[in-house]
């Protein structure tokens, strides 16, 4: 455990070995999160985003693919040789 005091105007100074771990350097973005054990403190990674991709970012999108992806891991999809292959199997599971 390191510890460290708050100085004038909020001021703290990272131990060095936190730093270091933590990948942060001179002039890194940071971020603070209020969590029931205490305060998190992590480097923020800025990632720019082609507006017309956001909807790929949302939650509800990033949701439906962990669910694609669950569901490919567990084995519950299916390859098809053509897309008349998919469409007959399609045609099959409608009727």
């Amino acid at each position: 455990m390191r510890i460290s005091t708050i100085r004038k105007k909020g001021q703290v100074t990272i131990p060095q070995e936190v730093r270091e771990a933590a990948q942060l350097e001179e002039g890194a973005a940071v971020e603070f999160v209020v969590v029931p054990e205490g305060v998190l403190m992590r480097r923020r990674v800025t990632v720019s985003i082609d507006p017309s991709q956001a909807w790929f970012w949302t939650p509800e999108w990033q949701a439906q693919m962990a669910a694609a992806h669950a569901d490919l891991e567990a084995g519950r999809s299916s390859a098809f040789e053509s897309s008349e292959a998919f469409l007959d199997a399609l045609a099959d599971a409608t009727s």
